[in-house]
């Protein structure tokens, strides 16, 4: 071979070499091993195990962490930002305008026959004070509530990015606060008014008459707690007890469940905290502008005479230790009788 072959050749396998150090390995070459690549026809299996949520392996101490995907919180998030939100608005709206009509159309509930000029203590303050600790945090929690609901779509386009997120940083610690004051004051609101809220057949004759709200001068006889507040009651209690399981479960993650239990106490949080604002949302009605001198009885505590007489009869007969008329006991002004 001639010496311009040899250089030729040298130069031919210094080129060569130089455009082999150049080229970038390939990655199944520096893969390291037991690493599976995603670039074969299995791969389709492996991304449809990943979104089915398959449970992997993961170096953090949390056993969750090897669920890369955790498909159910799709549906969780279809649900709580579809029916749940859509449903949710229209009752809140619905038992507006039913009471904007309701007023409108009635007026204000007031006195049949003229006032007394006398009182009767309706709530002693142990009983008023657990009322408003209940009224008062359920208000707070409520709105609180629905800023996490529709917050996004309602204050922030409003009041922007920066007063929005403060707003919401300080309601989630009053929410998860004063959640415990709801819960003291819903168990303590069973403990003192169970024994007047058993529903007994007096109460069918109320709801007949639906309590005399349509009419004047129809007022069926109730007790302490008429048919209708037997309701708010037990809304009160039961769905308090609801709120305070579901809202235990969350503030306490994965201590009653897993993630998609959680997510199960959410949806169900969400609906119970909904009914519930429509109930009270009416309960509030009634007891301001809706009934004259209602406010009184959890005001100063002392309500009319003329007022515990239209609208509880047998609750004020037995205070002032009258004999009710038993065929009276079902509607009417329930005349009584001094106590023989």
């Amino acid at each position: 071979m001639t010496s311009w072959c040899k250089a030729a050749l040298a130069a031919l396998m210094l080129v060569l070499g130089v455009a082999a150090a150049g080229t970038p390995a390939r990655a199944a070459d520096t893969a390291p091993a037991g690493t599976h690549q995603l670039n074969t026809a299995a791969d389709a299996d492996v991304w449809r195990a990943i979104r089915q949520g398959v449970q992997g392996t993961s170096s953090l101490p949390n056993p969750r962490a090897g669920v890369l995907i955790q498909s159910e919180g799709e549906s969780w998030r279809a649900l709580r930002n579809g029916p749940i939100a859509t449903y949710g608005a229209w009752a809140l709206a619905g038992i507006l305008v039913v009471l904007v009509l309701f007023f409108l159309f009635r007026g204000r509930i007031r006195l049949d026959a003229p006032a007394t000029g006398r009182t009767v203590q309706r709530f002693n303050a142990i009983e008023r004070g657990t009322h408003w600790l209940t009224a008062g945090s359920f208000i707070v929690l409520a709105l609180t509530g629905l800023n996490v609901l529709y917050g996004r779509w309602v204050l922030l386009p409003v009041i922007g990015p920066e007063a929005f997120a403060a707003l919401t940083g300080w309601g989630k610690l009053a929410h998860n606060y004063l959640g415990f004051a709801f819960m003291a004051g819903v168990l303590v609101t069973f403990l003192l008014w169970v024994r007047h809220n058993i529903p007994e057949r007096a109460d069918l004759t109320w709801f007949a008459q639906a309590g005399g709200l349509f009419s004047k001068n129809v007022h069926p006889a109730a007790k302490k707690f008429n048919a209708g507040q037997k309701v708010i009651f037990w809304a009160t209690v039961l769905g308090g007890a609801g709120l305070s399981f579901t809202g235990l479960a969350l503030l306490f993650p994965f201590s009653f469940g897993g993630l998609q239990d959680m997510q199960l106490y959410q949806m169900i949080h969400a609906v119970i905290a909904l009914a519930l604002a429509v109930v009270i949302i009416g309960h509030i009605y009634i007891g301001s502008i809706g009934m004259e001198g209602a406010f009184d009885a959890m005001g100063s505590g002392q309500v009319e005479e003329e007022w515990a007489r239209e609208h509880h009869a047998l609750w004020l007969a037995e205070v002032k230790g009258e004999r009710t008329d038993p065929r009276q006991r079902g509607g009417g002004h329930g005349h009584h009788a001094p106590a023989e």
